[in-house]
């Protein structure tokens, strides 16, 4: 165990994952011994990226909707279209108005975001998946 309690967290376990074949460790991903909480290493996309180097990663896909937004519904079809999986945080519901504007700069729905960039509304989402 390390001690974590100067964040909060108390004894526990260090982080790391293994890749395990036959009962045999082949790879072991261990996060680094420094201060803080470090999640650097031990995440699935460094596996993937160890077991499948050509591998490409699907983008981090948040999609802030209204309900019965026509708008919105098209980014969900295109982003499905694409295989492309998203989180969806409904305004109103999850979230306020406030927060979108918070997040995004903008009041209007869709807003995409992939990999923390945000990429705007449904036809700019259209375009940057052309």
């Amino acid at each position: 165990l390390c001690d974590k309690s100067a964040i909060g967290f108390g004894p526990r376990s260090w982080r790391y994952s293994m890749l395990v074949e036959d009962g045999v460790v082949k790879k072991v991903f261990s996060e680094p011994n420094k201060e803080g909480d470090p999640y650097e290493v031990s995440d699935a996309d460094t596996m993937l990226k160890f077991v499948a180097p050509d591998a490409t990663i699907p983008p981090s896909t948040l999609l802030f909707t209204k309900l019965g937004c026509p708008f919105c519904a098209k980014a969900k079809a295109l982003l499905e279209s694409k295989g492309l999986a998203y989180e969806e945080v409904v305004v109103g519901r999850d979230v306020s108005s406030s927060a979108l504007q918070a997040a995004a700069k903008a009041a209007t729905v869709p807003q995409i975001f992939m990999d923390g960039k945000l990429i705007g509304g449904s036809e700019e989402l259209e375009k940057h998946l052309a």
